[in-house]
C-alpha cells in the first residue's frame, strides 16, 4: 500500500515559511523522499503517460525519458499526443518494462525521479546505484494487482508531481463506480457466468491465451464473472488448450485486440478503425474452429475489447464494460461511453477517441 505525506522540513526562508518535503511509500514498500515535486520524470511504460495525463495538463512537460512503446497506447492515440505536445517526439528513450534494464541509460536521461513497474522493477542493487547517483526511484503497479494497487499508484503520482487534488478527484470517481458495482453484486445471489477472455486473440495459431489469477482476471471477478482460466493457470497469465475451453463452454467470450494486431488474423479495434473494420475482424476471430461452437458465440454473448484498456490507468472503462457484458441484468444502466466522455472533459489532457469495445451483431 502506498502512503503519502508532506513533512515540514528544511530551513525557514526569508518569508518565514518552511520547505515541505514530499515523503511517499511506494507499492513495493519503499519510502522515498523528494525535496519538491518532480520536473524530469523517467517512466518505463508508455501507459504511465496516460496516467499522468489524467492528473496533469501537460504530462510531456514533466518527462525526461520514456520507452517510446507506442503500441501500449496505440499509434493513433500517440499521434494525438504528438499533435498537442510535439515535445514528446524529442524525449530521450529508455528501456521498456518489457525489455532489458540499463542503469547507464537512466543516468544519461538525467531524471530527478524514475518510475518503474512493479512486475519488472530494477534489482535492489540497480536501485541503489540510481539512488547513489541522486535519482530517487518509485515503483507503481497497474498490472499485477490493479484493484489493489491502482489507487495508491495514482495517489503516489499525484504527490510526486504536486497534483494531489486532481489525483484525488480521479480516485474518487473511479472508487464510486467500482463501489457501485460491488454493492449490487453483494446484494445478488445469482450464479456467476463463466467468462473466457482471450488476450491478443488469433495473433497466432496457438489457442488460447488467458488470464490466470490477478491482472485482468481480477476485473472479471469484480464484474460478476468467473474466469475459466483462474483454476488452471498458476500465474497472472498463461495458455488454455482448446479442449479445455470447449469443455468449459463459457457463457461469455471476450477477445482483445488493437492496432498491434495489424497483419494477423486478430481483432482491429481502437482509435483509427471504423465500425465495419472492427466488426469484420471480430467476426473473423469468432469464426475459428472451436471458438465458433462455444455457447457464448452461439447465443450472441461475444465481445471485442481494446487491449490498450487492459492494465491501463483507464481501467474504469474496462471494469464498466465487463460488468455490462457479464451481468447485463444488474448493470444495464452502466454506460462506459458516458464515463469516457467525463474522463475526456474533466481529466484527460489528450481526449480518448474511437471504438474501444463492441458486441457481436449489435
Amino acid at each position: 500500500m502506498c502512503a503519502v505525506a508532506l513533512l515540514a522540513l528544511g530551513a525557514v526562508g526569508a518569508a518565514g515559511t518552511a520547505a515541505a518535503q514530499i515523503v511517499v511509500t511506494d507499492v513495493s514498500g519503499r519510502e522515498i523522499r523528494l525535496e519538491e515535486p518532480a520536473k524530469r520524470i523517467l517512466i518505463d511504460d508508455g501507459r504511465y503517460l496516460v496516467a499522468l495525463s489524467l492528473i496533469h495538463p501537460d504530462p510531456v512537460s514533466i518527462l525526461s525519458a520514456w520507452p517510446k512503446d507506442i503500441h501500449r497506447i496505440g499509434e493513433a492515440y500517440y499521434r494525438d499526443f504528438a499533435a498537442k505536445f510535439p515535445a514528446i517526439e524529442s524525449l530521450n528513450q529508455t528501456s521498456s518494462s518489457a525489455g532489458s534494464f540499463s542503469v547507464e541509460q537512466v543516468l544519461a536521461s538525467e531524471p530527478d525521479l524514475a518510475i518503474f513497474s512493479l512486475q519488472s522493477r530494477p534489482s535492489e542493487i540497480e536501485i541503489s546505484q540510481l539512488e547513489r547517483a541522486g535519482i530517487p526511484v518509485v515503483v507503481i503497479d497497474f498490472f499485477n494487482h490493479p484493484l489493489e494497487n491502482s489507487e495508491p499508484s495514482f495517489r503516489l503520482l499525484g504527490a510526486v508531481t504536486g497534483r494531489e487534488q486532481q489525483a484525488e478527484a480521479f480516485i474518487k470517481l473511479r472508487r464510486e463506480r467500482i463501489d457501485m458495482i460491488r454493492s449490487r453484486l453483494e446484494a445478488d445471489s445469482s450464479a456467476r457466468p463463466n467468462v473466457m477472455l482471450e488476450p491478443h486473440a488469433a495473433r497466432t495459431e496457438e489457442c488460447c491465451p488467458s488470464p490466470g489469477k490477478g491482472n485482468i482476471g481480477d476485473y472479471i471477478e469484480l464484474a460478476g464473472g468467473t474466469n475459466i482460466g483462474a483454476d488452471v493457470i498458476k500465474g497472472i497469465t498463461g495458455v488454455l488448450n482448446l479442449e479445455y475451453v470447449i469443455e468449459a463452454d463459457p457463457d461469455v467470450y471476450i477477445a482483445t485486440g488493437g492496432p498491434h494486431m495489424q497483419g494477423t488474423q486478430g481483432l482491429l479495434i481502437g482509435p483509427g478503425y471504423d465500425e465495419a473494420t472492427v466488426r469484420t475482424t471480430l467476426d473473423r476471430v469468432l469464426a475459428r474452429p472451436g471458438i465458433s461452437g462455444l455457447k457464448a458465440v452461439r447465443e450472441g454473448r461475444a465481445y471485442g475489447l481494446a487491449h490498450q484498456l487492459l492494465n491501463s490507468p483507464l481501467d474504469i472503462l474496462t471494469i464498466e464494460t465487463l460488468a455490462s457484458w457479464i451481468r447485463p441484468d444488474l448493470f444495464a444502466d452502466i454506460d462506459p461511453e458516458e464515463t469516457m466522455k467525463r474522463l475526456n472533459e474533466d481529466f484527460l489532457a489528450v481526449p480518448l477517441q474511437g471504438i474501444h469495445w463492441i458486441a457481436v451483431g449489435k
